[in-house]
């Protein structure tokens, strides 16, 4: 089983993400810098999709990867769903994943402004292939119900961030 889900990590990690459709992209000022704002989205991402219940889900759709392994700022770490197949330290994260029903990722990208914020922008990619996929694609993203997901990440590195100011 374990040989079985390496192989999985690696064919993620060598399927370029550009090469997925984009879905949408969100995003969040933050007032704070660059740096602050790496070092909470980090944790943030990390416990966004950490614990048993993502486990459980991840496992149930036959995701690439079922639990946490790895620090989330290394390439080849695991949360449940995602492999981390990006980091370029302080400005992009970036996730990926494949489960029975998509191929997705989502990257975190940060950019500062001339003031010295940083503005948090979540893009998400993803294929939905067969019918399976496209009433997963209703499911997930046709009911908003990743748009939520993905804005309380954003709401959420962005207060840990001004928090620690």
């Amino acid at each position: 089983a374990e040989a079985a889900q390496q192989a999985a990590l690696e064919r993620v990690i060598d399927y370029p993400l550009e090469r997925l459709p984009a879905v949408d992209e969100h995003g969040a000022l933050v007032l704070a810098p660059v740096e602050r704002t790496w070092e909470a989205l980090l944790p943030v991402a990390r416990g966004s999709f950490s614990g048993r219940a993502a486990g459980r889900v991840a496992g149930a759709l036959g995701a690439c990867a079922t639990e946490a392994s790895g620090p989330i700022d290394r390439r080849g770490s695991t949360i449940p769903g995602f492999i981390v197949v990006r980091v370029v330290e302080p400005a992009v994260l970036a996730l990926q994943g494949e489960h029975r029903f998509s191929r997705y990722g989502l990257i975190f990208r940060l950019e500062p402004t001339k003031d010295e914020n940083t503005l948090l922008r979540a893009e998400t990619r993803a294929e939905f292939p067969g019918v399976k996929g496209q009433i997963y694609k209703t499911l997930v993203i046709r009911t908003r119900g990743h748009v939520l997901v993905v804005n309380r990440i954003l709401r959420a590195v962005r207060r840990r961030a001004e928090r620690s100011a």
